[in-house]
């Protein structure tokens, strides 16, 4: 390739990095924050993640709109409010141990990652998350490592049952709609963990937290929203 040739390509490709940066800023400014997002961490993150690059190419050009985008097999992106506003709910501080139900882009398991990762000069944060869709899966696992989030630990399987196995958790993240709070996912649960999911029926929902205490589960309900469906033997 001539020289003159390269140092165009390559100035073109930080132009457009630097025009998904500022959409990106733009999205944290007037999307989120006006809406009452005020989390640090949860801001910090959602103005470092690449939303785009989680995103089919052909749906990037939406990126950083104001709803949710089709990433495929049915599934979508949730708006960038949401996202925020389930990382705030869960009230994290860095060093944690999440439970994320729904892995589909990434996007939102590299916003817990990064809030999870910020503050723990003890290395004691992990993110888990699970994907019922195998190629979601791989496919977000393959952005995730090229982003270098090597502390997020990926399964396929049915997340309403969650991971028994790697329980107790300091947070759950449920990001599809279920009729009720499956029970399973509560029990995994550490004592002062919160659990963060929509429920309701398949079309509209509220979004939920649940604490728990000792053997006591307090329930809020928070705001409302509309997710695909949970699918699973605790979900539709």
């Amino acid at each position: 390739m001539p020289a003159k040739r390269g140092i165009l390509i390559l100035a073109l490709c930080e132009e457009k990095m630097d025009e998904f940066a500022r959409q990106r800023q733009t999205m944290v400014d007037y999307q989120i924050k006006v809406r009452g997002i005020s989390d640090p961490l949860v801001l910090v993150a959602m103005a470092r993640v690449p939303r785009h690059l989680f995103i089919p190419e052909e749906n990037r050009y939406m990126a950083y709109d104001d709803h949710p985008v089709s990433i495929g097999e049915g599934q979508t992106i949730s708006q960038p409010y949401m996202v925020a506003s389930m990382a705030q709910a869960l009230l994290l501080r860095g060093g944690e141990k999440v439970l994320e139900i729904g892995t589909g882009s990434g996007y939102s398991t590299a916003v817990l990652a990064e809030i999870v990762f910020a503050n723990d000069p003890r290395k004691t944060g992990a993110v888990y998350s699970v994907e019922r869709i195998e190629t979601l899966s791989r496919s977000a696992r393959e952005v995730l490592e090229k982003l270098g989030y090597t502390g997020v630990k990926l399964f396929v399987g049915d997340g309403s049952i969650g991971l028994p196995e790697f329980a107790p958790f300091d947070a759950i993240l449920v990001t599809a709609g279920a009729p009720a709070v499956p029970e399973s996912l509560k029990q995994q649960l550490a004592d002062g963990g919160r659990l963060v999911a929509p429920v309701g029926d398949r079309v509209f929902q509220q979004l939920v937290r649940v604490t728990r205490e000792g053997e006591r589960w307090t329930e809020e309900t928070l705001e409302g929203c509309t997710f695909v469906p949970l699918i699973g033997a605790e979900g539709w």
